[in-house]
């Protein structure tokens, strides 16, 4: 069964699925691009490390504090005195762990030189959100900006705070940027929201150099159809993260009209 929607299916967005759905489209890209970039230039996947100990980060131990144990200590009975300590209570407790995150995203090199000519990111919920996943992640991003490397950032999720600010208080679900290093500070933006059709762009090479056309929206719904999503998604409940009022009422008219609701 193909995707219900012509642009980004929000569905894909919950956390159930996201970390897979961003994996396999870093492979999708890759496997697309490498046939178009030969023989001057190679697509390579990349992996970026990072410890957090942030709200996300994984806890060892109980989702609650039990007692476990009570353990009552008396001192010996004096002649006539009965003396009683105050009793000792062994709990569980959490105990925050920082949680080890690897992030993939892909390099475009030159193969004779191996210089990195293209940056491609796709963002992940702890880019967007504050804490270590965003501090790693704009870190990296001011490096390849201060260089010589051209930048695709594309971002398919409605949660959490936008990595590029758009003009003009302009309100998207998503956001594909195109920053070429020759047109720096200018960069090229695609603002869209869940009606649309996710933009199709051409990858920034060197001047001059031919660039392949990247159609996420045909990656992505080979994803869904591949990796059979609709056998998973529940299109009777809302989606997480939960939509705006106008959104859920497109969605909701969409999926009555194709018999999901």
């Amino acid at each position: 069964m193909t995707s219900p929607f012509s642009g980004m299916n929000p569905y894909l967005e919950n956390p159930l699925f996201w970390a897979e759905i961003h994996n396999l489209l870093i492979v999708a890209i890759f496997r697309k691009l490498n046939p178009q970039l030969r023989p001057k230039y190679k697509a390579a996947i990349e992996k970026r490390v990072y410890q957090t100990t942030d709200e996300d980060s994984l806890l060892v131990g109980v989702a609650d504090v039990a007692v476990q144990n009570t353990q009552k200590t008396s001192s010996p009975q004096k002649a006539a005195t009965a003396v009683t300590t105050p009793s000792v209570e062994v709990v569980t407790v959490d105990v925050t762990m920082p949680e080890t995150i690897k992030e993939t995203y892909l390099e475009v090199r030159d193969v004779i030189t191996q210089e990195v000519i293209t940056v491609i990111e796709i963002l992940s919920p702890k880019n967007k959100r504050s804490g270590e996943g965003r501090n790693a992640y704009i870190k990296k991003r001011l490096q390849i900006l201060g260089s010589s490397t051209n930048l695709v950032e594309i971002d398919l999720l409605r949660d959490g705070k936008p990595i590029q600010q758009v003009p003009n208080n302009i309100q998207s679900d998503y956001r594909i940027l195109i920053s070429r290093a020759s047109n720096r500070p200018k960069a090229d933006l695609y603002a869209f929201n869940l009606p649309n059709p996710i933009p199709s762009y051409f990858l920034p090479l060197r001047d001059n150099d031919p660039e392949p056309l990247l159609d996420i929206q045909i990656l992505i719904n080979e994803i869904y159809d591949e990796g059979n999503y609709d056998l998973v998604i529940d299109y009777t409940q809302e989606p997480i993260p939960p939509l705006s009022q106008e959104n859920a009422a497109w969605v909701s008219e969409i999926l009555k009209q194709q018999g999901l609701r």
